[in-house]
């Protein structure tokens, strides 16, 4: 039986080749005269003539910009409050975001704050209040991977305390997302591989549930997750496939608006949350990070949720379904981590260079499961002390 839920997607797609051209009058669109933040992150966008092209059309257009690039993966509060600066001393009403996830993810944090000058903007990731208002975002999109162009949530690193935490609101879905796939093609192998692990990750995150499932909800992930799996392939040979990276880069955006979640419980993200902490303490880049620490969650659970892990086995991985269910589910778990290897992905914490403490494990644990309220899971639910099994075991 189907759960109730709502499905709002109120961001406006322009894709395809060039589509950057048409920015200054897309904030005029929806910003009328703005004044806008031009927010991006380091060294690609500039030398690949991506920053200077858009200022050059904002200019041209008398749109009034004000610059603030070096956002790093696992974005900082500390350059959200940089861009906070800014927006108040220049009067800014818009945030254009040029880049990924982290740099959308900071976007949405200076819009929040600029918004609600009264408050602090940690509150948000903390849940000790919610937003109520949001200035308007808008996107040039240059990796795929994080679906933050559409989605309802930022995630932060407070680099004071090293805390990374999310907020979500529908306030900040972004106006328009222009999704030009040629601006990927100068993406290095590794940030394309784990942009590919972040868009399979968030379908799965919803798919393996317990509880009510929507046939058409079920059939539209799973031909969004073999589409990432063949498409990933190609562009481990042919990182200029045009067609390979539009579907990368649609399937990114389909993979975090709700769709593949429509119908179900609201997922488990357990994963994510795992990973949050490892990436908050050790600054690994967040798709490897999950790609390390997924196998080990599904073998912890996937007894669970065995109907969920059977079906994503024959119809995402196409695996053989001779044996027990418990056979078949566990050789689609092998899969895809086999999958995870052919696009140089790790499979555990050590694939990732580093080698947690026991302490840092307890440490990482106990942030974790205070983030999460002290459980979350729906394949199963998981606790502190299952938390710090799970670290374990991807630290073998």
């Amino acid at each position: 039986m189907a759960f109730n839920f709502e499905y709002y997607t109120p961001t406006r797609i322009i894709f395809g080749r060039n589509t950057e051209n048409q920015v200054a009058d897309w904030l005029k669109y929806y910003g009328g005269s703005p004044r806008v933040l031009l927010h991006y992150g380091g060294k690609s966008a500039i030398q690949s003539g991506l920053i200077a092209r858009v200022k050059k059309a904002l200019d041209k257009a008398d749109i009034f910009h004000v610059e603030l690039g070096g956002v790093v993966a696992n974005p900082k509060l500390s350059k959200v409050r940089a861009g906070v600066g800014l927006g108040n001393l220049n009067q800014l009403d818009f945030i254009l975001a040029v880049g990924g996830g982290s740099v959308i993810d900071s976007a949405k944090a200076i819009a929040f704050a600029l918004a609600e000058p009264d408050y602090d903007v940690w509150d948000l990731y903390e849940h000790t209040r919610k937003a109520k208002a949001c200035l308007p975002i808008g996107v040039i999109l240059t990796t795929a991977g994080s679906g933050s162009e559409m989605s309802n949530s930022s995630v932060i690193t407070n680099d004071e305390t090293n805390t990374k935490r999310g907020a979500h609101s529908n306030l900040c879905r972004p106006k328009f997302a222009i999704l030009d796939p040629e601006l990927t093609f100068t993406l290095p192998d590794y940030q394309t591989a784990c942009g590919c692990v972040d868009i399979l990750m968030h379908t799965m995150e919803r798919y393996f549930t317990n509880g009510g499932n929507m046939h058409i909800t079920d059939s539209i992930a799973e031909g969004l997750m073999r589409a990432v799996i063949e498409n990933a392939k190609i562009l481990v040979n042919d990182s200029q496939n045009y067609n390979a990276r539009a579907e990368i880069m649609w399937a990114s955006s389909l993979s975090h608006n709700g769709l593949t979640g429509c119908g179900n419980d609201g997922g488990d993200f357990v994963s994510h949350a795992l990973e949050h902490e490892l990436s908050g303490m050790f600054g690994v880049a967040h798709g490897a990070g999950l790609a390390a620490i997924w196998g080990s969650w599904a073998r912890y659970v996937y007894k669970y949720c065995l109907h969920r892990f059977k079906r994503f086995a024959i119809k995402v991985m196409r695996v053989d379904e001779s044996g027990s269910d418990e056979e078949i589910a566990l050789r689609g778990i092998d899969a895809i981590e086999n999958f995870f290897r052919e696009i140089k992905m790790p499979t555990s914490i050590k694939g990732l260079g580093i080698a947690p403490t026991d302490q840092q494990i307890a440490d990482m644990a106990y942030r974790c499961a205070v983030a999460v309220g002290g459980s979350r899971g729906s394949a199963r639910r998981i606790y502190e002390e299952d938390m710090i099994k799970i670290y374990q075991a991807a630290n073998k």
